[in-house]
């Protein structure tokens, strides 16, 4: 583009490139990347732990989720309590013996996010 800004030859390959400097980096800043969310998702993806978590409620009847895990530990109480901060699951009742156990099961959103693929 003649008389804009200044002009560079490059030769390559046996052809000349001629390349507007001014012009190249107006261009390249306009293709700053952003991103943005397009997948329709309005939560937060659950971590593996918290699928495992709820995929154990599913087997159970109504859904109660486990009080320990597999090898017979507590389960995380971080996970518990994301789990029901974001919907997954509901605290079930209070346990007279042990309250401070959160005795809690599936809720509908849960059920699809156990069994989504």
């Amino acid at each position: 583009m003649p008389g804009e800004g200044s002009s560079t030859e490059s030769s390559k390959g046996g052809v000349t490139v001629l390349v507007n400097r001014d012009f190249a980096r107006h261009h390249a800043r306009s293709f700053d990347l952003t991103s943005f969310n397009d997948n329709g998702l309005e939560v937060d993806l659950p971590t593996l732990q918290e699928i495992l978590y709820l995929r154990r409620g599913l087997s159970q009847p109504g859904g109660k989720l486990p009080l320990f895990d597999l090898d017979g530990q507590d389960v995380d109480i971080d996970i518990v309590k994301r789990c029901l901060r974001v919907g997954w699951a509901k605290p079930w009742f209070k346990n007279p013996l042990k309250p401070d156990w959160l005795v809690c099961k599936l809720t509908e959103l849960g059920r699809q996010v156990a069994t989504a693929p």
